[in-house]
């Protein structure tokens, strides 16, 4: 995949592809980047790209002009366009995993009070929100749509390691364990130290579910979960309404 990213702060974003899985990544050519500082096509003396919003208010609102020229100058139009914004459509683990599947996709930075819409009117084809927050910076915001979404590329990232992750069948994942077996009196459960893989992985999830029903208890309204996923579920439901609590296998 080709990841291009327009950015008034290219140093915010550059050190992020020179370290760890995407280092890794870059250096197998299983991600190209580029990074477009799209103050160099300002063209007043103070290579401004920021001007105050019509219609008042505070702050102030990147400008068509610069930002589109960048856009046009690695063909943005006929590739895919990606802007994150509070405004935009809530990110999932399923939009990561389609937009993984293209092989070019353009991320706009946004800063300030955000970008003219013109420019979203005009280029993007996905405004993806983060959360239900706001954050100063779209270099931040980008950089986690891109740490979600290039990871899912074949060769990054092991399909061993992605298939039990969070959200993988919309369940949160399992807690982890490693040496050493006990600190500051706290144990490894022992069926991690059995080597019975059956029990192993029933233990495994039966903590995926009992976490989501604690933390995320939504997700499991759309989980395709089989009979004995069920079985286990409603078991926690079970003890959890009595306000009991079992660490041992359902």
């Amino acid at each position: 995949m080709k990841i291009q990213i327009v950015t008034l702060f290219p140093d915010m974003v550059e050190g992020f592809f020179k370290n760890s899985i995407m280092k890794r990544a870059v250096e197998s050519g299983n991600v190209e980047y580029e990074i477009i500082d799209f103050r160099r096509f300002a063209t007043d003396k103070h290579l401004s790209c920021d001007d105050v919003p019509y219609g008042g208010g505070a702050g102030m609102v990147i400008k068509c002009d610069p930002l589109c020229k960048a856009l046009d100058s690695i063909q943005a139009r006929e590739k895919r366009v990606v802007y994150a914004s509070p405004s935009g459509k809530r990110f999932t683990q399923q939009y990561a995993e389609s937009l993984s599947k293209e092989d070019e996709l353009v991320f706009i930075c946004g800063h300030y009070e955000g970008i003219d819409q013109r420019v979203i009117d005009l280029y993007v084809d996905d405004e993806i929100s983060i959360g239900d927050y706001v954050i100063s910076s779209g270099e931040v915001s980008t950089l986690v749509l891109i740490d979600a979404i290039y990871r899912l590329i074949d060769g990054v990232i092991s399909s061993e390691s992605l298939s039990e992750e969070s959200f993988t069948q919309n369940l949160l994942e399992y807690p982890q364990y490693t040496r050493p077996e006990t600190y500051c009196s706290k144990d490894v459960p022992v069926v991690l130290l059995s080597g019975h893989h059956a029990n192993i992985g029933h233990w495994r999830l039966q903590k995926r579910l009992e976490k989501t029903l604690s933390n995320r208890p939504d997700l499991l309204e759309t989980a395709s979960l089989d009979a004995h996923s069920r079985k286990i579920l409603n078991a926690l439901k079970e003890h959890s309404a009595k306000g009991t609590v079992d660490d041992g296998c359902y």
